[in-house]
């Protein structure tokens, strides 16, 4: 893919926009962002299996894995879109993106926790709301990036965070829980500081391989057709060549084999694993061969990160012939903070459990009506305005106290 470089450095930056207007939003990612909200809603209540043929459901198929690495890829993309987008911000500015981004992560990491009070650990939810306050914290060093160093440093951290996973796992503190409260950050600081970034359910050091390429693609003339094009081939390509890599080395190669061998697990075990499993043994360096959702092996980051690029690629390329179609996605798009905010508290009273069905179809609905109402009337979403304030007002003092220091 050839695209205009925008890094700092050996390469070189396009002029910045005269006249310093955030860029327009684009339907095509509002309503990709939308569709990865409905994912995690369905995981959250949906059953996985079929109670009957105990095989994986249509919406575990669907969405389990790759609808929080399109969140978590499509984040990134907001990041830069709000700090210059084609255009990235230097200096002054820069370091107000910064703090704004600090100061956002913060907020949206004490939302989480806070809901995380609300949440007992046999729901199975998995708040993806802390994570995405580290995510914001690793990423604020990454704001002045152009394209290729944000491709590059994604590329690194899909290998290395495995890896480090496969490597520490045994040696890091025990899982604190599937939904980290105050009280976990205050009793137990080492052990929910590596469930962020290493042994969670969204590690935030493999996560960064999804949010550093939704920052680069941000850098991108994201509204051009042959760019949308790339992005699809791009995406199907890194999707089918990740799960079929993984094939390659499971049952041609030997792989699997050795998994059985290694572990001491029959082969139904290890089919088990390979469906089902979020976190793995370490007995073998052939687990990082596999490709299964939430495993964040290079090859399941991979897989998930072209399914992403896929998806997105397809509502951009959409929005431009049926964009009025696409707004009840949209809508929930561009207010999905406080949509999932709303979902987790919703869960939090679990009254889901007998009609699973019936409840996801109640919260979808209420949702898209919702986010089509209120975006009519208000535009913002309410979390996203309370969060946006904040922040704005962070960036607006940072620069006015440069300005002032300038100006003595």
């Amino acid at each position: 893919m050839r695209w205009r470089n925008c890094t700092v450095g050996k390469d070189t930056l396009p002029k910045r926009d005269p006249a310093g207007k955030p860029p327009k939003r684009l339907t095509g990612v509002d309503a990709a962002r939308g569709l990865a909200l409905v994912g995690l809603m369905s995981v959250h209540i949906l059953p996985y299996s079929d109670h009957e043929s105990m095989e994986p459901t249509w919406s575990y198929i669907l969405f389990y894995g790759d609808s929080a690495a399109l969140f978590a890829l499509l984040a990134g993309v907001g990041l830069v879109l709000a700090s210059g987008g084609t255009h990235p911000h230097g200096g002054r500015e820069l370091a107000a993106d910064r703090l704004a981004v600090v100061v956002r992560a913060v907020l949206i990491a004490v939302l989480g926790l806070g809901i995380g009070s609300l949440l007992s650990d046999h729901l199975p939810v998995d708040n993806i709301l802390i994570y995405y306050g580290v995510f914001f914290l690793l990423a604020a060093p990454f704001l002045r990036s152009g394209p290729t160093t944000l491709f590059g440093s994604a590329a690194v951290f899909l290998v290395t965070a495995p890896v480090l996973m496969q490597l520490l796992s045994d040696e890091l503190p025990d899982f604190v829980s599937g939904n980290p409260a105050f009280g976990d950050l205050v009793t137990q600081p080492m052990a929910t500081t590596a469930q962020l970034l290493l042994t969670g359910t969204y590690p935030a050091l493999a996560y960064l391989a999804y949010l550093l390429v939704g920052m680069g693609l941000g850098r991108l003339d994201l509204g051009s057709r042959s760019i949308q094009v790339r992005l699809l081939v791009v995406g199907v390509a890194m999707a089918a060549c990740a799960r079929g890599a993984s094939a390659l080395l499971l049952y041609v190669v030997g792989g699997y084999g050795q998994l059985v061998e290694a572990s001491s697990m029959g082969e139904q075990e290890v089919a088990d694993v390979l469906i089902w499993s979020d976190s793995l043994p370490t007995d073998t360096w052939w687990w990082l061969a596999i490709a299964s959702p939430h495993t964040n092996t290079p090859l399941a980051l991979a897989a998930s990160l072209g399914t992403g690029l896929a998806v997105l690629s397809l509502f951009l390329l959409l929005s431009r012939a049926v964009g009025a179609w696409l707004l009840p996605l949209s809508a929930m798009g561009s207010m999905t903070l406080s949509l999932y905010t709303a979902h987790l508290v919703a869960l939090s009273f679990e009254v889901h459990y007998d009609r699973p069905y019936l409840w996801f179809t109640i919260q979808l609905v209420a949702a898209v009506l919702f986010a089509v109402a209120w975006r009519r009337a208000l535009g913002q979403g309410p979390l996203e305005r309370a969060v946006g304030a904040v922040a704005k007002g962070a960036r607006r003092r940072s620069l006015a106290m440069s300005s002032g220091g300038e100006r003595s």
